[in-house]
């Protein structure tokens, strides 16, 4: 498990991908770590000669897919401070606007990870579940970020060395239980170094910002139209800093907050999840069927920390190979936490786990991780820390580390304080260096920018959309007070109006407007 992944909204159900972190402004950030001044590189210019050609190319587009999709390949250099030492292809896709009705442009879609397909994201959910106006208007668009899915994937284990991987204990009780923890994180990276060594330097979301205004150029678009979720706000958000004056309606959605650390943003986001849980447990109670009592949220929780104990101890048989282990338990937990409609699963794979059976369980755990029934698994994770641990300096540098900080961890959540904590250690051990830091956004001279945020969201908590609002010089905060990832497209005629008139008319909604 490595909660720093934060999934996607959507209908996909727990299968596309969401997590991490970039700026603008100077003096400290609200969580005390420095904030970089620096506002980007010769944003508003014209691109400089060595890359002329790469704006410049045309694509070639073929059908894929369902019927009305398209797909190319956009070249894109794999260093933008070398460009000459070579290129990486990128997957595209598109969905042209549908009409009636004048085309406004190009809307570039992104769901989150960092690891979350586009594409897959475009083709199964956006391009046919966005609303029919937004889709008439706009031609949907997606790109597979590079180190993703179609463009040059970062692979890191085989399908049985992720089983055994995921498997690992994340809460040690000893020394020995440490080391196989560590061992497990590190031969993780090394698996990444040997397998993806030449592009695991250039996954850094600073660089897939720097694409997506290449693609930009190549779809003719003079500004960027785009709707990102989840860690797709820190994409979006860090194309405003580099780009401010060529951001056109941008909706970041389950918004992150890029001034924090690592080490601030997983002790948030473990905040969010318990925030999320108790909304859960206190729904829960009020069911005959909660395996977690009827007394009270309260109880919900100290029962639900007893049975990770007992599957600490002796883990459930699934009816598979596989047991049901703590670990995979935890994740099983965590994934019903994204979407308040999963929640009457998670009572029965509860209930059942409760009872000697973890298959329902095991199966939200393969959900999360984008694991096949066939064993294999979607580039995902291995993504997700190969970008996360580019992006920010280690939230932890050792085991004593994180033994440290483990109270303020188990303060944030009781319940899932301590494997958070062990899960944020992944990144001491990753073979290549950060190149980002934690940093404000600020894209002075950008247009509006609406930033979402869902008061009771576990993967993205409320206050970092509140944060990131109030950094971006054109933010505009819209609240959604309910549960789950992310508001747009989730039920709120509210939320959906508002995103869908900025879309469509320019027209963003007042800075403050809540809706539930």
């Amino acid at each position: 498990m490595d909660i720093r992944r934060l999934l996607s909204t959507s209908t996909l159900a727990l299968a596309l991908g969401g997590l991490l972190v970039s700026g603008c402004s100077s003096g400290k950030s609200a969580s005390g770590a420095s904030a970089s001044a620096t506002q980007a590189q010769a944003p508003n210019a014209a691109p400089s000669p060595d890359l002329a050609s790469y704006y410049g190319q045309k694509l070639k587009w073929h059908a894929c897919g369902a019927t009305g999709f398209e797909c190319s390949t956009m070249t894109v250099p794999l260093d933008y401070k070398k460009s000459a030492d070579g290129d990486i292809k990128l997957a595209v896709s598109r969905k042209k606007a549908t009409g009636p009705g004048k085309r406004i442009g190009s809307l570039l879609v992104n769901p989150g990870g960092p690891g979350g397909s586009a594409i897959q994201y475009l083709q199964g959910y956006a391009a046919i579940g966005y609303p029919a106006a937004v889709r008439a208007r706009y031609d949907m668009v997606a790109v597979d970020p590079r180190g993703v899915a179609h463009s040059d994937p970062v692979e890191c284990l085989t399908g049985k060395q992720m089983d055994a991987y995921t498997q690992v204990d994340e809460t040690p009780d000893d020394k020995s239980e440490t080391k196989k923890l560590t061992t497990a994180f590190r031969n993780f990276a090394q698996g990444c170094e040997k397998h993806s060594a030449k592009i695991l330097p250039h996954v850094s979301t600073v660089e897939a910002a720097r694409d997506m205004d290449i693609l930009r150029a190549i779809l003719g678009d003079k500004k960027l139209n785009y709707v990102g979720a989840s860690y797709g706000t820190f994409l979006g958000a860090t194309y405003a800093g580099l780009f401010p004056a060529r951001v056109g309606r941008m909706v970041l959605d389950g918004a992150m907050d890029p001034s924090l650390s690592s080490l601030a943003m997983n002790r948030d986001q473990t905040a969010g999840f318990e925030t999320a849980f108790k909304s859960f447990a206190t729904d829960c109670v009020t069911h005959r069927d909660c395996p977690l009592g009827t007394k009270s949220a309260a109880d919900a929780s100290h029962r639900l920390e007893a049975f990770f104990s007992r599957l600490d101890a002796h883990p459930v048989p699934t009816g598979q190979s596989r047991k049901l282990t703590e670990s995979l338990g935890t994740t099983g937990v965590i994934s019903a936490m994204y979407d308040e409609a999963s929640w009457p699963e998670l009572r029965t794979a509860l209930s059942h786990a409760m009872a000697g059976n973890g298959a329902g369980l095991l199966a939200l755990s393969d959900s999360y991780y984008e694991r096949e029934s066939n064993g294999s698994y979607a580039n995902l994770m291995a993504a997700n820390a190969a970008v996360n641990c580019l992006d920010l300096p280690p939230a932890f540098s050792s085991p004593a580390a994180v033994t440290a900080a483990l109270p303020s961890f188990e303060k944030a959540s009781p319940v899932f304080g301590e494997g958070f904590a062990w899960a944020s250690l992944n990144c001491a051990y990753w073979p290549t260096h950060a190149t980002g830091t934690a940093h404000r956004i600020v894209a002075k001279g950008a247009a509006p920018i609406v930033v979402v945020g869902t008061i009771r969201d576990p993967a993205t908590p409320y206050k970092w959309a509140k944060s990131l609002a109030a950094q971006l010089d054109s933010g505009t905060l819209l609240t959604y007070d309910g549960d789950g990832h992310t508001a747009y497209g989730r039920g709120s005629d509210c939320i959906d109006t508002a995103i869908n008139t900025y879309l469509l008319d320019g027209t963003p909604p007042k800075d403050g407007k809540k809706c539930s």
